[in-house]
């Protein structure tokens, strides 16, 4: 007798309900690296170290606290009628790499193709910062900024393409400081035309 094979259910994962330490945990984090590392976490000039750093961290990581759909929430239709290309490049950027906890920095170019509305140009920058300001790999980074993009304006496309110099990469390893990592992302009518594409990298090359 012929046995029917039922499809598998896929298996939806709950997300992670993530467990924010103490300030005070966190500032006893920081001294127990300062003291791993050879200080004297006692001495004057690291007494207040562990607040200031537990300070920096709310800005460099204040991504965690963002959401991307708010940020590109509003949107033009006032536009007289435009649907070309939308670029903003030169978006300066800096992120800290997930592996080793250092910065990598560098700059974003964003480009899109509009629908029906367009989006303030400072948004593209917010967006970028929504993302970056969040442990990261540039790879990962240059996927979530065009998802952004794509999920909020419905483009017919869209472009991204991220430059940056990883000081993992600069500082310790293979201490190879001044080389640049580039990726890119084309979805839509970027990713479907070889000469959009084309015109996004001829928009780049143009002088400032």
């Amino acid at each position: 007798m012929d046995a029917t094979i039922k499809p598998l259910k896929k298996e939806i994962s709950e997300p992670k309900t993530i467990v924010r330490p103490s300030r005070e945990e966190a500032e006893q984090a920081v001294r127990t690296l300062l003291a791993w590392a050879g200080e004297d976490v006692s001495r004057e000039g690291l007494q207040e170290t562990p607040k200031r750093v537990v300070k920096a961290y709310e800005e460099f990581f204040e991504g965690y606290r963002l959401d991307a759909e708010e940020v590109l929430n509003k949107t033009f239709r006032d536009v007289g009628g435009y649907d070309d290309i939308v670029l903003v490049k030169d978006i300066p950027f800096f992120s800290h790499c997930e592996h080793h906890m250092v910065p990598f920095v560098g700059k974003a170019h964003i480009a899109y193709l509009p629908t029906d509305s367009v989006v303030g140009l400072s948004k593209l920058g917010r967006v970028t910062d929504v993302f970056a300001k969040r442990f990261q790999t540039q790879e990962n980074l240059t996927q979530q900024i065009i998802d952004a993009i794509n999920d909020s304006l419905n483009p017919r496309g869209a472009a991204v393409m991220l430059e940056a110099e990883h000081m993992c990469m600069s500082l310790r390893g293979v201490k190879k400081h001044g080389a640049i990592t580039l990726t890119q992302r084309f979805t839509g009518v970027f990713a479907e035309e070889p000469k959009e594409q084309d015109r996004f990298f001829q928009l780049l090359a143009l002088q400032k």
